[in-house]
């Protein structure tokens, strides 16, 4: 891209990268962001999304600003946290979080908020919060227990990953489905323009 800032994703996520890739962006850099992501005292899972996604935008953009190869970039952030009312579920690692994420969201509607940040390279940040809604069926324990041992849950916000066997699970959504996945595309690719990144630079030859 002739004179277009370099695009760094802030994140580990295969899912987000393909996601971007969806839409014909590749980034110049994956550079996952070192954060504590432990909500703070009362914090409601909509706020949590949407300060964890500034401050990887900021943590990374830092580490740009200090890094020849990746001055002058953007840097896109994105976190995903799952809300039953008030509550925040994990990011599953254990079997045990896992079965309570599952318990908890069977036969009911959940929230899933995805917070997405994009700093430019004078530090200004655009944010934006996308919120949808997900009912399940009413999982037996069957359901349960061969969707532990697929071992797919692990590290998902919610011990679930919609786009794998648990969309065999969601009966409702109302909202943004690549949201759910780990990052809302319309919405990130207007913050994206708006910070001045070229988006369809690349579109003329998607098809190609």
């Amino acid at each position: 891209m002739t004179n277009a800032p370099q695009l760094i994703l802030a994140s580990a996520s295969p899912r987000r990268l393909a996601l971007l890739q969806q839409v014909g962006l590749e980034p110049d850099h994956l550079l996952p962001a070192d954060i504590d992501e432990t909500p703070k005292k009362f914090e409601t899972p909509r706020a949590l999304a949407l300060r964890l996604a500034r401050a990887k935008a900021e943590a990374v953009l830092e580490v740009a600003k200090n890094t020849d190869a990746m001055k002058g970039s953007v840097v896109l952030a994105a976190d995903t946290v799952v809300g039953v009312g008030r509550r925040i579920l994990p990011k599953a690692e254990l079997t045990d979080q896992a079965v309570m994420c599952l318990s908890l969201l069977s036969g009911r509607g959940h929230r899933v908020f995805t917070g997405v940040a994009v700093a430019e390279p004078n530090g200004k940040m655009r944010t934006k919060l996308v919120e949808t809604r997900v009912r399940f069926k009413r999982l037996s324990r069957q359901d349960m227990d061969d969707y532990i041992s697929s071992g797919e849950w692990r590290g998902k916000a919610g011990g679930y990953a919609i786009q794998g066997l648990a969309g065999s699970f969601v009966v409702k959504l109302v909202g943004s489905y690549p949201a759910v996945v780990g990052l809302p595309l319309a919405e990130t690719v207007n913050l994206l323009q708006a910070a001045g990144y070229p988006v369809h630079e690349n579109w003329t030859t998607a098809g190609a």
